[in-house]
């Protein structure tokens, strides 16, 4: 009979460990997993138990290990520990076990538990910049990704001895908050595609030291750019003068001002299925930046500065967009939301515009947010005050529908 803390009470998840030297961190994201109330069974391949030995992760998680199918054959271990998992993560997912998983080879127990998992799966690859180049790694990922897999961009930094470059796996507190948003119920009905999202509030410099700049966090564009990835999406993220950590599987550009974030969402879009332009871009930059500090002057008690119009990337995105393209714009108004939100979404003609009302101590900084999602359509969504991922995966929601 099973108590309130047995483990048949608890979400199911088998961790899958690869062979790869990044294996030692996945040590973190299991005990995450163990101490939030997970039961969490752990499936290395054979070649993992060279980095971390069975031991470890048996006493990690107060289960079983074993990386063969002939072992407890009366449980018939291949079949039903896929079955009965509520999740299967694969950290870290090497060149070679992609491969096998593309191909639908099962030649240990890892490899049977994901043939058999009818549950989400998610893999976070990390290896050398130059196996995940490969095209033969980037085309079993993207038939991982084309099943409903979630195979996770791997981040950038340093690698095994002195090599830097994209590769990484990412922190253990980024994968384990994607294996939580996806257990909480998140679907894979963006798999595949690949979506381009801003963040943050651009600076337009008036000195060295100087510039005109807003109250953006940049919370809720990585909070779109966090769901995203959960949901099965290849995430580019274009972050302005945020303090913000790279989200897990997320491919981060920081720019600094209004053009710099220009170049950037147009270098990436015309690749993207939908691109969604969450950052506040400032209106005005001054005519021209001093090269260096302007001083404080006894002859004048102001100091006019010169402004002109920044390009509307919203509105060039949408003449330049791609065929099937959707294209998401925020509003951010103070007043009159609705009104002002609606005549925005009239003379940007996107597909979606998400309004919501602001202030110094409304929606920037804060953890909360509610608004409004207009479509061109006319049809309108209010998004009661949640978290900024719940009003994410409402967006979320509307563009996967407009997608299908």
């Amino acid at each position: 009979m099973s108590g309130p803390n047995s483990v048949a009470d608890k979400p199911r998840v088998v961790l899958g460990v690869g062979a790869g030297i990044a294996s030692y961190k996945v040590c973190e994201l299991l005990r995450r997993l163990t101490e939030s109330g997970h039961a969490v069974r752990v499936v290395p391949t054979r070649d993992a138990l060279r980095f971390v030995g069975e031991p470890t992760w048996a006493a990690l998680s107060g289960q079983p290990v074993s990386t063969e199918v002939w072992n407890s054959v009366s449980e018939v271990p291949h079949v039903r520990i896929g079955q009965d998992a509520d999740l299967v993560f694969v950290a870290p997912a090497t060149a070679d076990l992609l491969a096998r998983a593309a191909h639908g080879l099962a030649d240990d127990l890892l490899t049977n538990t994901l043939l058999t998992a009818r549950c989400p799966v998610v893999f976070a690859p990390a290896m050398h910049t130059e196996m995940w180049e490969h095209p033969a790694t980037q085309a079993n990922v993207a038939t991982l990704r084309a099943r409903g897999c979630v195979v996770i961009e791997p981040a950038s930094g340093r690698l095994t001895g002195a090599d830097t470059g994209k590769g990484r796996l990412p922190d253990p507190g980024e994968l384990f908050e994607v294996a939580v948003r996806i257990l909480a119920g998140t679907t894979s009905d963006l798999a595949g595609r690949h979506v381009v999202v801003s963040a943050g509030g651009t600076r337009e410099p008036i000195d060295p030291v100087r510039f005109i700049g807003n109250r953006s966090s940049g919370l809720q564009g990585y909070a779109l750019a966090k769901v995203a990835a959960a949901r099965g999406a290849k995430v580019t993220l274009v972050a302005a003068n945020t303090a913000l950590p790279d989200p897990a599987g997320v491919s981060v550009v920081r720019v600094g001002s209004a053009l710099e974030m220009r170049e950037a969402v147009h270098a990436a879009a015309p690749a993207a299925d939908v691109v969604v332009m969450a950052a506040a871009v400032a209106d005005f930059r001054p005519v021209s930046a001093a090269g260096q500090k302007i001083k404080k002057t006894e002859e004048s008690d102001t100091l006019p500065i010169e402004l002109v119009k920044n390009p509307d990337i919203l509105a060039e995105l949408v003449v330049q967009r791609a065929s099937g393209q959707v294209i998401v714009g925020f509003a951010a108004e103070t007043d009159n939301v609705l009104e002002h939100g609606r005549a925005k979404l009239a003379r940007k003609g996107c597909d979606l515009l998400v309004v919501n009302q602001v202030g110094e101590n409304l929606t920037f900084g804060a953890p909360d947010n509610a608004g409004v999602i207009l479509s061109a359509t006319g049809s309108e969504r209010e998004i009661p005050l949640g978290t900024k991922e719940e009003l994410a995966a409402a967006v979320w929601d509307e563009v996967a529908t407009l997608l299908a």
